[in-house]
């Protein structure tokens, strides 16, 4: 028993120092490959620091902002290219929301003011898009009655009128009234004829037409509806006057056969037509002999003395007077002119009535009065060939207007002529004109 338990213990004896080795083997072992590992980590390390210890300070220094500062710029340049497409994205975007709404939102008109079913008129203006007619449609519209305009555009334009566009008392007829037309109305006021020489010598059958057969057609119009009707004449019933100033009781001085023939005669048929159809079938007319009338929305190249001149002075150019400048005329703002017209309308005087300023000018005075107004102006004053049939003398007589219309003109020449060069300018900044083509070339001072 002893013998087994010694040899026992000697046996445990041998394999615990057994493991005793093996463990210590086993230890160093491992930390020789540990050694060898860190040893060569150590050299990797050592080699890369060496080699990078070669290259001098400068030159890692360099390399390192280079490659900063490519790297900076191709960033720069990728973010503004982005941010440039994101931008015109949401501009687009915009546009079209913007083009949405404006499509929704009311348009903004000018103050009108509201009329009973009792007070409010409907009242045609043929020639309403023309320079005198679009003024008396913005007057007509203000005060609340409904419009309606009908033009062939022939001189008139739809900007004179634009502002108009969509409210509910005003309508716009594209219309020529050579033709009938079928329209109710309460008053018309007949203004439709081009007024210039250039315009109504432009198309001489045209202009006889539009007074004659488009007269009768308002005529008509106006006894089917029972409407009073205000026929536009015009000073050129004078012709070139014997009497100076001119009353309305003065039959005239006119060529019948003239290059103004068409304008001139034209308008007394007017005339004539009017009492026609008042004596024979008992229409309410009026008839307003206009004198010369300038304003804003004057055309630019009308080849009138305002247009003329005043084209001329702004854009430094000569400016022509055709015969010796002697001749007179009477200028009358646009904006007191159509205070006459409606007063006219509204008396109960029925004869013919001249509407216009008899303050008088001579043709040379008129030239250095505008060039003074227009700033800078450096233009000369030239004097061209006469005109034929060029009326030497212009001057209404007023006393009718003032003693049954209570009418006289309240604008100045001055304060007139200073709003009239305000507009022009603007004209011009809209579009470019070419110095040839900035007013038409006909000699004529109506």
């Amino acid at each position: 028993m002893i013998r087994q338990s010694l040899k026992f213990r000697k046996t445990l004896t041998v394999l615990g120092i057994f493991c005793l080795l093996l463990l210590l083997f086993l230890i160093l072992s491992k930390d020789n490959r540990g050694n060898g590992l860190h040893q060569r980590v150590d050299d990797v390390q050592e080699v890369n620091y060496r080699d990078f210890n070669q290259l001098t300070k400068k030159e890692k220094y360099i390399n390192i902002e280079d490659m900063e500062k490519q790297i900076e710029s191709l960033s720069k340049e990728e973010n503004t290219k982005r941010e440039l497409l994101e931008a015109k994205t949401r501009i687009e975007q915009l546009e079209k929301k913007i083009a949405i709404l404006e499509g929704r939102v009311p348009q903004k008109y000018p103050d009108v003011k509201f009329l009973g079913y009792k007070e409010r008129k409907r009242i045609l203006v043929t020639g309403g898009a023309g320079f005198v007619g679009s003024h008396l449609v913005d007057v007509l519209m203000t005060q609340g009655h409904e419009v309606i305009v009908v033009d062939n555009f022939f001189t008139g334009r739809k900007r004179n009128v634009e502002h108009w566009f969509g409210h509910r008392n005003f309508e716009m007829i594209h219309h020529d009234i050579v033709n009938p037309l079928y329209v109710e109305a309460d008053e018309i006021y007949h203004l439709a004829s081009p007024a210039s020489p250039p315009h109504y010598m432009q198309n001489p059958v045209k202009t006889i037409k539009t007074n004659t057969l488009g007269t009768i057609n308002m005529l008509g119009l106006a006894r089917r509806v029972g409407a009073k009707i205000l026929i536009a004449s015009t000073s050129e019933v004078y012709g070139d006057p014997m009497v100076h100033p001119q009353p309305e009781s003065y039959w005239g001085h006119v060529n019948p056969i003239g290059p103004r023939a068409c304008y001139d005669e034209g308008k007394r048929v007017a005339e004539t037509l009017a009492y026609s159809y008042a004596k024979q079938e008992k229409v309410s007319v009026r008839v307003a002999r206009i004198f010369n009338t300038y304003g804003p929305r004057m055309h630019v190249s009308d080849g009138r003395v305002v247009s003329n001149f005043i084209m001329q002075a702004i854009q430094n150019l000569t400016i022509t007077v055709y015969g010796n400048g002697k001749q007179t005329r009477s200028f009358c703002y646009v904006s007191d002119l159509v205070d006459g017209l409606l007063g006219l309308m509204a008396s109960s005087y029925t004869l013919p009535v001249n509407l216009g300023n008899p303050v008088e000018h001579t043709i040379e005075e008129f030239a250095m009065i505008i060039k003074n107004l227009v700033p800078g102006c450096r233009s000369t004053v030239a004097t061209g060939a006469a005109v034929e049939d060029d009326p030497q003398r212009r001057r209404p007589d007023i006393t009718i207007a003032e003693e049954h219309l209570h009418w006289k003109p309240k604008v100045s020449l001055q304060d007139g002529l200073q709003r009239t060069i305000d507009y022009f300018k603007e004209e011009l900044s809209r579009t470019t004109f070419y110095n040839n083509q900035t007013y038409m070339d006909m000699k004529s001072h109506h």
